[in-house]
């Protein structure tokens, strides 16, 4: 529920009917090191996000729901019995430490590639969305247009989400998110400027809104609404993505229906993902009218900037992405006022351990400097 009054990053929560201990929440990171063939999760995973427990909620990297849902090489999955076990132990060692923990559920539609599927993406619509898939080693190719999704194959997916909802319950999660932002699948049917169909699902914003929210209908089935969540990003270009003709009505609509079926939050990207705060074409101070829930946000947020938006009451949380990625201890850290690690971006999406797990701990830093010291004495 939406806190009243001054509020504290590092209080307590209740985001729907998950208790999470601090407002510090783990945003969605893509890593791209699920096991070889399986896509599921594996020991290193694990590790991976045992370490970041201590976050309010842990959100965890985008896992598509079907094969053919998958945009990148490397991406873990949530709709197999391997995919189930992986996710199983992932979600057990972050229990064991006392965290909570969401799938992040995505189809990327016309973000896809056949180097990947081994077919044409499928999408709200045959738009192009442009710019480059990238493939293992370096190098990169054009992206392909996308084959527009059949009513069936609509409906097909929401089904898939639903199952993929399924297997996240059995794998102990505590909730999912649903991914509708960065063009990816939701998002192409959301905007106008990637959904040119003239069925149940195009043209006015309630068609528009149609695929996405069955979505939304499917997971809480699952889970019950008062877990689940979707992120959006109302006025980013990422991923090739053009904004929507009437942004405002459009998000503002969708938000009022989320609101209406009582779902836990939204996790909202402010500006353009990953760069520049451009807040321009929504008014997402204006969010808190529109929808009831947990209100968590995103995107370039430093400590101080994150102490404000919640003492201030413009978000419940805040959500961090490449802070999490250097800094396993990042709560520990912003509630100390430490420093923090520096992340290396040459090894964000490279297999294996190196810049995965091997971050230090503040006490491990500390540790490592002592030794270091004494070394250097001793010569």
């Amino acid at each position: 529920m939406a806190t009243s009054g001054a509020a504290s990053l590092f209080a307590a929560v209740r985001i729907g009917a998950i208790q999470c201990a601090n407002r510090v929440v783990m945003a969605p990171l893509t890593r791209m090191r699920a096991a070889p063939v399986t896509n599921a999760p594996h020991a290193l995973n694990v590790t991976y996000y045992e370490q970041r427990a201590s976050a309010g909620l842990i959100v965890t990297e985008g896992t598509q729901v079907c094969a053919e849902g998958q945009g990148y090489f490397g991406t873990p999955g949530c709709f197999s019995d391997a995919h189930e076990a992986g996710w199983r132990a992932v979600t057990e060692a972050v229990h064991r430490k006392g965290g909570k923990i969401v799938a992040q559920l995505w189809h990327v539609g016309a973000i896809s590639h056949p180097l990947v599927t081994g077919g044409l993406p499928l999408a709200a619509s045959a738009v192009n969305p442009g710019g480059f898939f990238h493939v293992p080693g370096g190098d990169k190719v054009p992206r392909v247009t996308p084959q527009a999704m059949t009513a069936q194959e609509v409906w097909e997916t929401v089904s898939k989400f639903g199952h993929a909802a399924l297997v996240a319950q059995r794998a102990g999660f505590d909730g999912v998110e649903i991914h509708g932002a960065h063009n990816y699948l939701l998002e192409g049917f959301i905007r106008d400027s990637s959904n040119k169909r003239t069925d149940e699902f195009g043209g006015s914003i309630a068609n528009r809104l149609r695929m996405p929210l069955a979505v939304v209908d499917a997971c809480a089935a699952v889970f019950g609404a008062d877990r689940v969540g979707i992120r959006l990003s109302p006025v980013s270009d990422a991923n090739g993505a053009v904004l929507d003709s009437t942004t405002q009505e459009t998000y503002g609509t969708l938000l009022r229906e989320l609101d209406a079926r009582r779902i836990a939050f939204v996790h909202l990207v402010e500006g353009q993902t990953g760069s520049a705060r451009r807040l321009d074409g929504f008014d997402f101070a204006g969010v808190r009218a529109l929808f009831g829930g947990t209100v968590i946000v995103n995107n370039q947020y430093t400590r101080e900037m994150a102490l404000d938006a919640v003492a201030s009451g413009h978000a419940d949380c805040v959500s961090f992405g490449v802070p999490f990625i250097a800094n396993p201890d990042l709560v520990e850290r912003l509630a100390a006022g430490a420093p923090l690690n520096k992340a290396n971006g040459r090894t964000f999406y490279t297999p294996g351990p190196v810049g995965y797990t091997d971050y230090p701990t503040l006490p491990e830093a500390a540790a490592g400097a002592a030794a270091a010291a004494s070394i250097k004495s001793k010569l």
